[in-house]
């Protein structure tokens, strides 16, 4: 139980208070270049991949993420529905990227990408900073402190607080 409240109750936060004011997504990908622009790639399509997904589990958005798809390891017991929405709000717009920074398109299970699991990684980071470190943090002006995706990538792949 505390895991799962562990891993729920940063998304809660990061859904609730971490989205406002995000830019819709565009369908084309967002590659980050080394001079840290953002340049357009049409390669994938992820307005389509996503609708082929939500027309592929239509009906069954309710049930929980892990027995709709395959190798769903931080947000098990989230609707299935709703991890799309996630995947989109949190992940992708977070880091200004699509599915395809973390997925191999059509076989999403796949564990080829090492981003995949920096990404579960870093959601577990951020469970602990939400969970357990700020709110021993005695100067903080704010009620409900939180920490999100954003409030490091800031819309971009590599972190703002990065020193490279």
């Amino acid at each position: 139980m505390k895991r799962y409240l562990f891993v729920l109750t940063p998304m809660f936060l990061l859904v609730t208070f971490g989205s406002f004011g995000w830019n819709s997504c565009n369908s084309t990908k967002a590659i980050q270049t080394s001079n840290e622009k953002m340049v357009q790639d049409t390669a994938f399509d992820e307005a389509a991949a996503i609708a082929a997904i939500k027309k592929k589990i239509e009906g069954r958005e309710q049930e929980p993420a892990e027995a709709v798809f395959e190798n769903i390891q931080i947000m098990k017991g989230f609707p299935a529905g709703r991890v799309l929405d996630i995947m989109q709000m949190a992940f992708s717009r977070s880091l200004g990227v699509s599915c395809d920074h973390c997925h191999v398109p059509n076989d999403w299970g796949n564990e080829e990408k090492l981003t995949k699991q920096v990404t579960r990684d870093m959601w577990m980071m951020m469970g602990e900073i939400n969970g357990e470190l700020l709110k021993n943090i005695p100067n903080l002006q704010s009620e409900q402190p939180v920490a999100n995706c954003t409030t490091c990538h800031r819309g971009q792949i590599k972190p703002a607080t990065s020193l490279k």
